[in-house]
């Protein structure tokens, strides 16, 4: 091969190949934001697919301020009680600035309403409290509760300092939803609010866990595609 032909060659491959490490990096940068782009789509529309297939809410403590108490409600499982099924309640009672209030500096008594109810009525449940220890909680007020039915339910916590404590009088109303209990599957139910619900099933159906899968495996595909394609350009 001539002298000319390589001649020719070199030129023709130096104009489309950036030959400054200006431009090299400018090409590189490009890329870059262009596989950006692209994995933040790809994210994006996975958790659109989890949050889609996903049939539990994300659960979390309620949180209520009377006066200078604050109370955080929490019931197992997940914040997520079911009917007919028994649910470990408790509240953390803490004064201004942090400190926890146990049971046994507090006359306190729960009421549970099932919604709506009249000004006046009687509690559904009045469930003892006992002192019990959560999570970082010592000694704060628990006890179980079994819901009867699906629905809306209000929780009611009235409590006065015992003597020697240092807190003002508080009441507390946690409005918590229950769903239907595993042994309703294939029943159709009143609940207490007067509606009809359908039980639910704790196991998930197949689809519902296939699906988040095989969306994670297409989304890696596409992303080691776009390295390779990227890497090539």
């Amino acid at each position: 091969m001539s002298p000319q032909q390589n001649r020719g060659k070199l030129s023709l491959f130096s104009g489309s190949i950036p030959t400054s490490q200006k431009q090299r990096h400018q090409l590189l940068k490009a890329i870059s934001w262009k596989s950006q782009g692209t994995i933040k789509y790809l994210l994006f529309l996975s958790l659109l697919v989890i949050s889609i297939t996903n049939p539990y809410p994300a659960s979390a403590h309620k949180v209520e301020v009377s006066g200078d108490v604050g109370g955080t409600l929490h019931i197992e499982p997940n914040d997520n009680p079911r009917a007919g099924e028994p649910s470990q309640v408790w509240f953390a009672l803490t004064r201004r600035g942090g400190r926890v209030i146990p049971l046994s500096q507090c006359n306190c008594r729960l009421a549970v309403y099932a919604e709506p109810y009249a000004t006046g009525e009687p509690a559904l449940l009045e469930p003892r409290l006992e002192a019990v220890a959560a999570e970082r909680y010592q000694g704060i007020p628990g006890t179980e509760i079994t819901f009867p039915k699906p629905g809306i339910y209000e929780l009611q916590l009235n409590g006065k300092p015992v003597s020697g404590a240092r807190f003002k009088p508080f009441k507390f109303k946690f409005e918590v939803t229950v769903a239907g209990g595993s042994t309703q599957n294939t029943q159709i139910q009143q609940d207490v609010n007067g509606d009809l619900v359908e039980g639910e099933s704790q196991k998930l159906p197949i689809w519902a866990i296939a699906l988040p899968i095989f969306g994670f495996i297409g989304i890696l595909v596409v992303v080691l595609r776009n390295m390779r394609g990227g890497s090539g350009e």
